[in-house]
């Protein structure tokens, strides 16, 4: 006898149940959010803050999202049913900004992540951007800043997401400047204070 198919609504309900058994690290808040509409058929989100500095705003120190896709027939590109999307962005100290190499940590980091924690995957792609600013006029005491944003995407070899939600909240806890949790993972930058 052969087993039936899974519906694609039961088979994304799955995904989303196994996100609840992500640890995400104790510095983060960690929340559903509205999906965003009209990239496929299904669509889960996740926002996450580092320290959140006040309730239902960004934080100082790092912000993050993160969504899953699932369309049953595996857009081109995608290498399946599952696509993951994130988004971290976080305030750096202008010395390590203007560090040509701090892109390339940054998708480091968030590789590393993922293998830490087992999360298979497929089709992987991002861009990092740092940004550098100086504040004129009555911004003036603001100073020099930077900032590092990433935005990548991947898709997953199993339906356990789990994994991946950690390897990608490990990502916005680096950027923030926490240690890692992993062995042989190094932070570039001491933890930072907020700008005032």
């Amino acid at each position: 006898m052969v087993a039936p198919s899974v519906s694609p609504d039961a088979r994304f309900d799955a995904l989303v149940a196994s996100i609840a058994h992500a640890r995400p690290r104790d510095e983060l808040v960690v929340s559903e959010i509205p999906a965003p509409t009209g990239l496929a058929p299904f669509a889960y989100a996740l926002a996450a803050d580092v320290d959140p500095a006040r309730h239902a705003d960004d934080s100082d120190l790092g912000t993050g999202r993160l969504i899953v896709l699932f369309d049953p027939d595996e857009p081109e590109g995608w290498e399946g049913a599952v696509r993951i999307i994130c988004f971290a962005q976080a305030p750096l100290e202008h010395d390590i900004g203007v560090d040509p190499l701090v892109a390339e940590v940054a998708w480091s980091w968030l590789m590393d992540g993922l293998a830490v924690r087992a999360a298979s995957f497929t089709a992987e792609s991002g861009t990092a951007t740092k940004t550098l600013s100086t504040g004129f006029g009555s911004l003036a005491p603001q100073g020099s800043g930077a900032q590092i944003e990433l935005r990548a995407s991947w898709s997953p070899l199993d339906d356990d997401l789990a994994p991946h939600v950690e390897g990608w909240t490990e990502l916005l806890c680096m950027l923030a400047g926490y240690p890692p949790t992993a062995e042989g993972v190094t932070p570039i930058t001491p933890r930072r204070r907020a700008r005032a």
